[in-house]
């Protein structure tokens, strides 16, 4: 098993978010397509921001508590037919199970508990990349683009990136349905533009 880390999330042009796993010592990053909600879910864990009320991976924690069942580690664990699969592994009163789960959600709960998260070194043979330095990734010592873009004013951007703006200022104010729908629009954009 490989030691993994959150290297980030993103929304992916093709649509849907996007969750990249770092090898801890590994070079190799592993990219899984999650949902909407499990990608709100990680991002409000990672970026420490609470609510008085209790979302479905932070009620599952509280299970867990309540139990007395300790979550030991995630394990991103197989890769069939182009979807991944996770389990949990969990231990009550000296005893080990584990339970089937999705990789989404198994990393949102891992995050609240906290647990090591890993990757089968099968999974990552077959679908964890080394990815170059690109835009979304400035090289050491760069800039990055949105802080070349915070220069800019509103008008000397293009319509797309203004989208893109509006789009990732929606995600931290963490106004989801909007998020989506700028989504949604962004790619119409990037859809029509491809075709023309």
């Amino acid at each position: 098993m490989i030691p993994v880390k959150i290297e980030q999330i993103f929304l992916s042009n093709v649509g849907g978010f996007v969750v990249m796993l770092k090898g801890v010592r590994d070079e190799r990053t592993l990219p899984i397509f999650i949902g909407a909600a499990e990608a709100q879910s990680i991002m409000m864990q990672i970026k420490k921001i609470h609510i008085p009320r209790p979302l479905t991976h932070d009620l599952l924690k509280n299970v867990l508590d309540f139990l007395e069942c300790r979550l030991i580690k995630v394990e991103v664990c197989d890769l069939r037919d182009g979807t991944f699969y996770a389990k949990l592994v969990l231990e009550r009163d000296g005893a080990r199970m584990e339970m089937d789960s999705r990789p989404s959600d198994a990393i949102a709960l891992a995050l609240r508990v906290p647990a090591p998260i890993y990757v089968a070194e099968k999974v990552m043979d077959e679908a964890g990349r080394v990815f170059e330095p690109t835009e979304a990734e400035p090289a050491k010592g760069e800039e990055a683009p949105s802080r070349k873009n915070e220069a800019k004013t509103r008008k000397d951007l293009s319509p797309l990136e203004i989208l893109q703006r509006d789009l990732d200022q929606a995600v931290k104010e963490e106004r989801f349905e909007d998020a989506a729908r700028l989504r949604d629009e962004i790619q119409s954009q990037q859809t029509s533009h491809e075709k023309n």
